[in-house]
This record gives C-alpha cells, sequence and structure tokens, in this order.
C-alpha cells in the first residue's frame, strides 16, 4: 500500500464514527445548543456545530422537540437481588432506569441477601447482576458492627464507598452502627480516602418519638421527627470533622439541618448532601390516611420544609438529587389495612425521576441544564465517575433523549417497576424520555448491554 493511500485510509478512520447524534438541543458543557456528537467505541470523541456533516455507521437525527441529555447517574438504588428479588431485580431495575434516562445506577447494600459487606457478598452480587444490566451498575458496601476488617478488601474489589445506618435499617441483616462505631469506620475509610455514607435519623429520638402505629399520616410523621435528623446530621458533621474522612448525608428531608450543613461546608468538613424527587414534590399536607405508598424513611414533610429545600438546592448547599428507590412488594405496603406502622417504607421512583423534577423545576423557573447538573453532573462526582455525568470529549457514550413539552400521566402498570404501587399514580408529569444510549448501544429492553463499574475504572 502506498503511503499516500496509507494516510488517506488513517484520516478516514479518525473522522468516520460508529454514531453521530445531531440535533437543535443538545446539553454539553456548554449548554444546549445546536450540535453533533460523534461516538466511537463508546466514547464520545467529536462535538461540532451542527451542520457539519459528521460521517457514522448510525446517524440520529433528534427531533426538533427533542434535548440530548448526558444519561442521568442514580447513585441511590436499592435492587434487592438476590435474596428478595420479588422487591425488585436488576432486569426490572435497569430497564425501569433505562426507561428514565438514567444510565447509571449505584446500588445500595442492603435490602439484598447477602447484604454487600464482604468480598463475597460482592461477587454473590456481581453474579446476579452480570446478566441483567441494561445500564451501567456500581455498588456500594456496607458498614456494620464487626466487619470493619472488610472495608479495605470491599474499596480494593471497586466499591465507591460505604453505607451505614445510625438507627435500625429496616432488615435485620443489616445491622445499625452506633456513633463511636461509625467514627471508628471513618478514620478506617480516611486510610484510603474512601466515602461513608450515612442514613442519619438518631435512634434514640425515634424510639422516644410517638409510635407510627394506625392510618393517620400526621401520626407517622410525628414518629419520625425532624429532630431525630438534625441530631443523626450533626454527628455526622462533627464526625466528619473529627476525622477528616469524607461522608455523605443521604436523603435529606429536614430543612432544619441546611444551616448547619452550609457552616460545615464554609469550615472545610468534607460533607456532601442529597435529597430526593418525593421530598421536592410531595407534601405531607396532601397525603391521604392510610396511602401507605407515600410512606418513607424520612418521611415527606410539609409544604414550608419542601420550599427550604429547593431553596437549599438553589444556594448549593444540596448538591445533588437521587431516587433513593426502594421497592417492596404490594403486600409488604399493606395497602388494604393502611397502617404506617406495619407498612415497609420506601418510595420507588427509579423510571420517573426526571420528569418528576422538571415538573416541578419548570414551575419554579429552574432551567434543564440545572436540573441535569443535579440529577447527571453531580451524583458522577459523588461517585467518582469521572467518565460519565456530561456530554463532553472522552466522556462514556451515555445519553437520554428528552422531550421537555411532552407530557404523560402515571401509569403504574406500564412502568418497569416489579411492583405496581407508586404515590405518583395518576399524576400527570411534564417530560418523556423518548430514549436511552448506553456505551453508544440503544437500549431496546431485549439485550442488556450495560456494564458493571468499578471505583476508580477509566
Amino acid at each position: 500500500m502506498s503511503t499516500e493511500a496509507m494516510s488517506i485510509n488513517s484520516k478516514e478512520s479518525t473522522t468516520h464514527f460508529d454514531l453521530v447524534l445531531r440535533g437543535e438541543q443538545i446539553l454539553t458543557t456548554a449548554g444546549i445548543s445546536a450540535r453533533e456528537v460523534g461516538v466511537r467505541d463508546g466514547k464520545i470523541v467529536a462535538i461540532e456545530p451542527l451542520g457539519n456533516n459528521l460521517s457514522a455507521d448510525r446517524v440520529i437525527e433528534l427531533a426538533a422537540d427533542e434535548v440530548l441529555l448526558p444519561g442521568l447517574v442514580d447513585t441511590h438504588v436499592h435492587v434487592n437481588e438476590p435474596g428478595r428479588t420479588e422487591w425488585e431485580g436488576f432486569e426490572s431495575a435497569t430497564k425501569a432506569a433505562a426507561a428514565g434516562g438514567v444510565t447509571t445506577i449505584v446500588d445500595m447494600p442492603l435490602n439484598s441477601i447477602p447484604p454487600t459487606v464482604n468480598l463475597e457478598a460482592l461477587q454473590i452480587k456481581r453474579e446476579a447482576a452480570s446478566s441483567k444490566a441494561y445500564v451501567n451498575i456500581g455498588f456500594w458496601g456496607g458498614a456494620i458492627p464487626g466487619n470493619k476488617k472488610d472495608l479495605r478488601d470491599l474499596h480494593d474489589a471497586g466499591v465507591f464507598g460505604f453505607k451505614c445506618f445510625l438507627l435500625h435499617s429496616g432488615v435485620d441483616e443489616f445491622p445499625s452502627l452506633s456513633v463511636e462505631e461509625m467514627e471508628e469506620d471513618m478514620i478506617e475509610l480516611k486510610s484510603f480516602d474512601s466515602l461513608m455514607i450515612v442514613h442519619a435519623e438518631d435512634s434514640q429520638a425515634v424510639d422516644r418519638a410517638p409510635d407510627a402505629e394506625g392510618d393517620q399520616y400526621e401520626r407517622f410523621l410525628k414518629s419520625r421527627p425532624r429532630g431525630a435528623e438534625n441530631v443523626a446530621i450533626a454527628q455526622v458533621i462533627e464526625r466528619a470533622r473529627w476525622t477528616g474522612a469524607r461522608a455523605h448525608v443521604l436523603h435529606l428531608s429536614s430543612s432544619d439541618a441546611l444551616a448547619m450543613i452550609k457552616t460545615a461546608k464554609s469550615d472545610g468538613v468534607k460533607i456532601t448532601v442529597e435529597t430526593c424527587p418525593h421530598y421536592l414534590t410531595l407534601l405531607a399536607e396532601e397525603i391521604p390516611n392510610g396511602a401507605t405508598s407515600f410512606k418513607c424513611c424520612p418521611p415527606i414533610r410539609e409544604a414550608s420544609n419542601r420550599e427550604l429545600l429547593w431553596k437549599g438546592l438553589g444556594e448549593g448547599i444540596i448538591d445533588c438529587i437521587v431516587s433513593d428507590h426502594s421497592p417492596s412488594t404490594i403486600d409488604l405496603k399493606d395497602v388494604e389495612n393502611g397502617d404506617f406502622g406495619v407498612a415497609w417504607g420506601g418510595v420507588a421512583s427509579l423510571q420517573l425521576g426526571l420528569s418528576l423534577i422538571w415538573s416541578e423545576a419548570k414551575q419554579r423557573g429552574i432551567s434543564l441544564e440545572q436540573v441535569v447538573s443535579w440529577m447527571s453532573t453531580k451524583p458522577a462526582e459523588l461517585a467518582g465517575l469521572k467518565n460519565k455525568g456530561a456530554i463532553s470529549l472522552g466522556n462514556d457514550a451515555d445519553f437520554a433523549v428528552f422531550a421537555p413539552e411532552d407530557a404523560f400521566v402515571v401509569d403504574v402498570h406500564k412502568l418497569h417497576h416489579k411492583n405496581p404501587i407508586s404515590p405518583y399514580q395518576g399524576k400527570t408529569l411534564a417530560g418523556v424520555v423518548r430514549s436511552s444510549i448506553v456505551g453508544g448501544a440503544d437500549v431496546d429492553f431485549q439485550t442488556p448491554q450495560g456494564k458493571l463499574i468499578r471505583r476508580g475504572e477509566a
């Protein structure tokens, strides 16, 4: 082959792509504009102005009403397989994620049996997920009494950090830590720069609160008072301050805690915070008695509290929005009796998160770019996923095609979640996810093409 022919072929190979996506509305790190995105080997390798006519084996032309978003990253998902797969499994969860524009999930270490508290359990979890991943799946490890010796091994095996509870977790095989035990584990995690993520409700405060028994939502709300969250979050902040470890507060529902979180951040404490769609869209005042589909812990609080959470997001005190997708079977929700003291606490919203938050954000004059920052860029940063969370050169080709002006009515029987129960049933939501792309491949809901991912992987 002549030198000239070789150089021509070389040029063609660098200008031809596996996939090109073209549209008037593509959300890159520079904002929403008319662009063409070139993908090769599952990576974003070109971003050009629309009209450059990049050539590819396959071209996706976005409709005029569609915006190309980076795939969302949801770092708080309970999949429950193996052991409680009837609650949710990897196939149903990752299909739900893809249908909601979520292209990466990080699975929580509990509600599956065994919980992810040692290497053997992590391997069992990975094997269960390996053939059923319609989106990318990472794993959190668990910190429970007596497994400090396992934390480094799990970290080296690629978990993204460690979850602990400061009160009963809801399942006996994942016991809670005392604050002192949490501090000991944080010292251990600091030695290899891992992250402690905390379900922050104080066990004594909850033990001393009124009982939740019965169908009155107000009574359930009093059984998980804001004070229980506030005390526990204060403990997490101080332990992070003393140890220098990185800590993350899960599913913030009490707006009371925002002031101390703001102060801690300004003091240089390594603390981050998330909240969830249910705390930002639902109101305690509107929850009917006996409506156990709304039960979650910590609970959905009052309208004034919700407004302050939105304010905390706007001020950067709350870092990100993730689902805390925590499903169960319908019978465990005690729908028949509507007893908040008996029902499983958890809201299944993995498929609905983007539309839920966009519906609220739109009414508040908050941009789609900001929503995507909270639901994709920031959770990716939290987990250290450097190649996800934004449409930028070198990043993974994970995308969601979103029609922000379209709308739909939630029908639980049309969701991919395994159990058809939701507090959002019948609610009209703004914004429709039309398709998702993982690693440059369309999610077709027939062939799982997601990857099992590890912390620190390029």
